[in-house]
């Protein structure tokens, strides 16, 4: 269980609410992030690892891909906060928009190699 301190600070950027919003659909590699969100590989991976570490999110390794979930089971608060934050947030153009572009997202095309 994180201090809500932690929990409030991880999600308190735009950028990784738009990331924790995608993950609610299905798990996503950096590149799939990256190529939705817009933001430079090295802001979403910044967010990511806090999101990480807060607990708020996890990784697992697929061949050549590691993707990113949201966490299982949750933190017990985000468990009760995240779905008021969610709803709200989903009048937001902006996560509307990455949802729809989130949707043809093809991780051959955008990662190529694999990152």
């Amino acid at each position: 269980m994180n201090e809500p301190v932690d929990l409030l600070k991880a999600i308190s950027d735009h950028g990784r609410l738009r990331i924790l919003k995608l993950l609610e659909t299905r798990s996503l590699c950096v590149c799939e992030i990256t190529e939705v969100i817009g933001l430079a590989t090295s802001t979403i991976s910044s967010h990511l690892n806090l999101l990480k570490n807060s607990g708020l999110i996890e990784d697992e390794k697929d061949g050549k891909w590691i993707n990113y979930r949201l966490a299982s089971p949750p933190d017990p608060l985000f468990a009760q906060l995240w779905p008021v934050i969610s709803k709200r947030l989903e009048q937001d153009p902006v996560i509307r928009a990455d949802k729809k572009k989130a949707m043809q997202v093809d991780r051959h095309r955008i990662c190529g190699n694999g990152k």
